[in-house]
C-alpha cells in the first residue's frame, strides 16, 4: 500500500493506493486507516475493490466500533444493510454544503465510512474541510458570536403529509410515547402541534473539543439549517406556505434567539470552501472521515451515483 498526502487550503487527507498486483486483506487495510487517522482528518482507500454492499459489510466488520443507526437524522437516505445507508438521496443537481454529521444532536458518530459502488458520470465529489482550521480561519467577530451564543436548531416534522420528513420516518416509529422518551434522553425540547406534526428545539454549542486530539473544532450545522442555504425554488415555495422561519422544516438561530445574519453565514461558506479538498470517486473506493476533525459535503452531479455510508 502506498500512502500519499494531499491538501487544499489547510485541509490534509491521506490517499492509500493498493497496487493492481498487490493483495491486501481487509484487516490490514483497516489498521492502516486507523493509524493514518491520528494525523489526517480523512483517509481515502483506493484500489482494494470494495464495490458491493457485502464487501463493504465485510470490511466494516474488521473494526471493533459498533455501527450506529440514523435515527434523529434529517437527511433523506435508505438502509441497504446492517448499519449501512445510502449517503444521501438529496436531488443530484443541488450542492450539499460542508457540515459535521449530526452535530446538532446530543450524540453523533465519530467516524463516517463511505464506499463508492458507482461514481457519477460528472461531478459528485465529496469535499472535505478541516474543522479545526475552519474555526481558526473565521474572523474574530464572527467566531465570537457563534462561540459565545451557541445555536438553537428548530425542526418541524409533519405527521404524514407536508414538506420535509415526517416524525415517523425520522424516529422509525409510529408511537408518540416512544418518540417522547427518546427526545427526553437526547435533551431535545418538543411540542406536538394540532395538525399532528412535531416541533423540536435543540440548544447546542457551535464548537466542540475533539475527543482524542483535544483541540477545539468547528462542529455545527448552522449554515446547512439556515434558510439562506435553501435552493431558490425550494425557498420560494416554502415561503408561500409558512408564516415565519420557525415553521420551516429546518431553521436555526443563535442560542439566545437572535437571528444569524446572512453575512455571517456567507463568511462561514467562504472559509469552508477556501479550505475544502474535493475527493473524486472511483468504483470501489472507501473514504473514512473523522466526523469531529472534518466537515464533508457533496458536489452536484450528473448520471448515476451510488455512494454508501456507515456511521460509528
Amino acid at each position: 500500500m502506498q500512502v500519499a498526502a494531499h491538501s487544499s487550503g489547510n485541509t490534509n487527507i491521506a490517499i492509500v493506493t493498493v497496487g493492481e498486483s498487490e493483495h491486501v486483506e481487509y484487516p490490514a487495510a483497516m489498521q492502516k486507516i486507523d493509524q493514518l487517522q491520528i494525523d489526517y482528518c480523512a483517509v481515502l482507500l483506493r484500489g482494494i475493490g470494495i464495490d458491493t454492499v457485502d464487501k463493504f459489510q465485510d470490511f466494516l466488520a474488521c473494526s471493533p466500533n459498533p455501527r450506529l443507526d440514523y435515527r434523529h437524522g434529517n437527511s433523506p437516505r435508505s438502509a441497504v444493510g446492517d448499519g449501512i445507508y445510502t449517503s444521501t438521496e438529496y436531488p443530484p443537481e443541488y450542492e450539499i454544503t460542508l457540515h459535521n454529521e449530526l452535530s446538532y444532536a446530543a450524540r453523533w458518530p465519530h467516524r463516517l465510512s463511505f464506499c463508492c459502488l458507482v461514481p457519477a458520470r460528472v461531478g459528485g465529489e465529496t469535499p472535505i474541510c478541516d474543522a479545526g482550521e475552519m474555526l481558526r480561519a473565521l474572523s474574530e467577530p464572527v467566531r465570537e458570536r457563534f462561540l459565545s451564543r451557541g445555536l438553537l436548531y428548530r425542526q418541524n416534522l409533519h405527521g404524514g403529509f407536508g414538506p420535509g420528513k415526517s416524525w415517523q420516518q425520522t424516529y422509525n416509529t409510529d408511537d408518540q410515547a416512544e418518540v417522547e422518551a427518546y427526545l427526553r434522553t437526547e435533551d431535545v425540547r418538543y411540542k406536538w402541534l394540532p395538525d399532528g406534526s412535531l416541533r423540536t428545539y435543540q440548544l447546542r454549542p457551535a464548537s466542540r473539543r475533539h475527543s482524542t486530539r483535544l483541540t477545539e473544532v468547528w462542529f455545527n450545522q448552522a449554515e446547512q439549517w439556515h434558510p439562506s442555504c435553501l435552493p431558490l425554488p425550494e425557498a420560494e415555495a416554502l415561503r408561500e406556505i409558512v408564516e415565519n422561519d420557525e415553521e420551516l422544516p429546518l431553521s436555526v438561530v443563535f442560542g439566545d434567539g437572535s437571528p444569524i445574519s446572512d453575512a455571517d453565514l456567507a463568511e462561514v461558506r467562504r472559509v469552508a470552501e477556501t479550505n475544502a479538498f474535493d475527493v473524486p470517486w472511483e468504483r470501489g473506493d472507501v473514504l473514512v472521515v473523522d466526523n469531529m476533525a472534518a466537515m464533508h459535503g457533496r458536489r452536484p452531479y450528473e448520471g448515476d451515483r451510488q455512494v454508501l455510508v456507515a456511521m460509528s
